[in-house]
């Protein structure tokens, strides 16, 4: 009985450690990804500089799960 208790308390301390991991697939980081920003003729807007003004958003980057492959019917 006090042996499942134990196994029971290390599972569950154990268990938040083993989802926290970042290389797991479904877990993924911020990437930041820009692009030209464009008027409504579709001209790139330029800034007082002369460059083109960026647009820039925050999007998160996950892993993709790997499969097996489905073997085609004969």
């Amino acid at each position: 009985m006090k042996l499942q208790a134990l196994l029971l308390a290390m599972a569950l301390a154990l268990a938040p450690a083993a989802c926290a991991a970042e290389d797991t697939p479904g877990k993924g980081g911020v990437k930041e990804v820009c692009h030209p920003k464009k008027d409504k003729a579709g001209k790139e807007v330029k800034g007082k500089d002369g460059k083109v003004v960026q647009e820039c958003k925050k999007i998160r980057v996950r892993k993709k799960l790997e499969g097996t492959e489905i073997p085609e019917k004969k």
